[in-house]
């Protein structure tokens, strides 16, 4: 898709140029003219191309996610900010990949994060809880031994965003985010309030392929560059 839509872009600037200098294009050592001679059909077939290419680039992808509840306590019955997460992935019209309960234990939650990192069928986690700085608190730790890359101000915005609502408490937040093997993942506080926060006012804009002046889904194809 990404690669379609490039293509179509040079292709369109090459044929305005065509139009514009009435330059015979050559197809099987044969000149034929690809546009009418009249100045307004030659804008008409630039303007169908034009809109061709708008709806190729304006498509909105879906992204497959994971999400991960962190949790010593926690059951599928009771899972109240994994349930907001779930329901708001699946509004925006994203696939969910699937969902888990992970205590908080490092080994146990890199296992699961190293198994979704490896999967082509997963392009972000998204997890809830153990961001805080209590003993068991351990969600940054687990995550940022994984990270080849970290995204720093996801967190640094969180706690902006979360500093209008609950003021000075925002800095007890260690919500992190980073890239690795080409999924990006993130780590958000165990509060349903947290999760509604980073969800609706970061997450939707950002994994939203149609989102300007631009997200983090138009970089997936990049990410695995060397």
């Amino acid at each position: 898709q990404w690669l379609s839509a490039f293509s179509f872009r040079l292709m369109l600037y090459w044929l305005k140029g065509a139009i514009k200098l009435q330059i015979p294009l050559k197809i099987h050592s044969k000149s034929v003219w690809f546009f009418a001679k009249s100045q307004r059909i030659s804008r008409i077939i630039f303007i169908l191309l034009t809109g061709v290419l708008e709806n190729i680039m304006s498509e909105k992808k879906c992204v497959n996610i994971a999400i991960l509840t962190v949790s010593d306590t926690r059951t599928e019955a009771d899972d109240k900010s994994g349930q907001v997460l779930v329901d708001r992935v699946q509004a925006a019209g994203h696939h969910l990949v699937e969902k888990k309960i992970i205590k908080d234990e490092i080994d146990l939650l890199q296992e699961q994060l190293k198994k979704w990192i490896a999967s082509p069928d997963v392009d972000v986690v998204i997890a809830t809880g153990g961001t805080g700085v209590t003993g068991r608190d351990i969600t940054p730790e687990a995550f940022e031994e994984l990270y080849e890359k970290a995204i720093p101000g996801f967190g640094e915005l969180f706690r902006m965003l979360s500093y209008e609502s609950i003021r000075t408490s925002s800095l007890q937040s260690r919500c992190t985010a980073g890239v690795a093997n080409g999924t990006f993942l993130f780590a958000l506080p165990g509060s349903t309030g947290a999760c509604k926060d980073g969800w609706d006012q970061i997450l939707i804009h950002q994994l939203d392929s149609t989102h300007k002046p631009c997200n983090l889904v138009e970089l997936m194809p990049r990410l695995l560059e060397k």
